[in-house]
């Protein structure tokens, strides 16, 4: 299967994120290394996984159970 790595502005186009937004807030909370980006060669660079991010986007909003979104950016499942 091929995948298709995007960098963090061609990630923010199709997300329609900020790119600061995507370096400072999702990656590490909801985009996870090994999982959602790689760096490759053990470099500095971030590729993002095209196909496991837009995976797991339908999975999160086809969540159905109730939560309230609080202030500090978490979740309160009630």
């Amino acid at each position: 299967m091929s995948l298709t790595y995007l960098t963090t502005d061609e990630l923010s186009g199709l997300i329609k994120y900020d790119s600061r937004t995507i370096r400072e807030r999702l990656k590490d909370s909801v985009l996870l290394e090994g999982k959602h980006y790689i760096r490759p060669f053990g470099g500095r660079k971030i590729l993002y996984i095209w196909e496991h991010i837009e995976r797991d986007m339908g999975l999160k909003s086809a969540d159905t159970s109730f939560s309230i979104p609080m202030a500090n950016g978490g979740v309160c499942h009630g």
